[in-house]
């Protein structure tokens, strides 16, 4: 059995531990039996199919996308340190989100769709500026450059909304909520929003995955290779920013889930990214539907953000990543 079997099947494993235990433990234990057999236990059928179902599928697209997006920016951008929260994007479509919400923004032909539109448009925008910011300060695009352009971008935009927050009234405690990051109470409809905006980036993404390998060579050897860079990157960046303000739009702010999946995955089973997009999409869901799990449970009844689990596991993460690289071992 080749190294990719077993990386699928072991994420495939993963990803159904982590639903089966999103779905059944929690403050009303429900026995995996009402999942085939939903007469045995109406109470606990109603409670699983109806919060906990669409709180785990939520939690597990979001993750996914953060995921894939995060891995696509680090081949993309030849660093390991890049992803949606550390370059700004996930700020900017806070941004887009915030300001959708604080002028109740709704475009006639988008209708609930308005939210995640001005989410995706906001992560394009700052997408665009850091790389563009960052090759007027440096044409060699190092790594120091990229982060600190994305660091200085992001709080730039969080005084936005810091901004926003200040001038808001009633509206307050929704996007406050919002922001911390969160998959809570959001049901079926937030599913049904962020899934099909989840499913094209991850496409777009996945249709360029050749590309990305060549791409770690370099420009100059991708364009002697045959790939279309410029047009390429505009696709990648394009899919990583739908991806980043889908899951931005339903969950707020998440940050370090696209930096730490996708460096674990490719420690673990190459940099490939035939298979390391759809490696680190599997294992993305699982993170954080566990991370989900932990936050509802550890201080139980009482539910942490889910943001607060994931900088727990990704600032160390985002430190000895940083220390390997400085330290020329990655």
């Amino acid at each position: 059995m080749s190294k990719n079997w077993v990386a699928y099947i072991v994420s495939f494993l993963l990803l159904g531990t982590a639903i089966m235990l999103g779905v059944t433990v929690g403050t009303v234990s429900i026995s995996p039996e009402v999942l085939w057999n939903p007469a045995s236990d109406e109470t606990a059928a109603n409670i699983l199919w109806n919060i906990r179902m669409p709180r785990v599928v939520l939690a597990g697209l979001v993750g996914a996308a953060l995921a894939i997006a995060g891995a696509a920016f680090q081949g993309l951008l030849r660093n390991p340190l890049a992803d949606p929260y550390t370059l700004g994007v996930s700020s900017g479509a806070s941004v887009g989100a915030v300001m959708t919400l604080f002028f109740g923004i709704s475009v006639p032909f988008l209708g609930s769709f308005t939210l995640p539109v001005m989410s995706m448009a906001g992560a394009l925008v700052t997408m665009l500026a850091v790389i563009g910011f960052a090759k007027l300060v440096d044409r060699s695009m190092k790594m120091e450059t990229v982060i600190l352009t994305g660091i200085i971008f992001s709080s730039f935009l969080g005084s936005i909304i810091s901004l926003m927050i200040a001038l808001t009234g009633e509206e307050l405690r929704q996007i406050i909520g919002w922001l911390l990051g969160s998959v809570s109470m959001r049901g079926w409809p937030y599913v049904q929003m962020a899934l099909p905006f989840i499913l094209i980036g991850s496409f777009l993404l996945w249709l360029n995955r050749r590309e990305l390998n060549a791409m770690l060579f370099g420009e100059d050897r991708a364009r002697h290779l045959g790939v279309d860079v410029r047009k390429r990157k505009m696709v990648i960046l394009i899919g990583g920013s739908v991806l980043t303000g889908a899951a931005v739009a339903v969950s707020g702010t998440i940050g370090f889930v696209g930096l730490v999946v996708p460096h674990i995955t490719r420690m673990l089973w190459g940099a490939d990214h035939r298979h390391l997009l759809s490696l680190s999409f599997i294992n993305g869901a699982s993170l954080l539907i566990i991370c989900d799990l932990v936050s509802r449970t550890i201080i139980s009844p009482t539910e942490l953000p889910i943001g607060v689990i994931t900088a727990f596991i990704g600032a160390p993460v985002f430190a000895f990543i940083f220390f390997r690289q400085r330290k020329g071992v990655a």
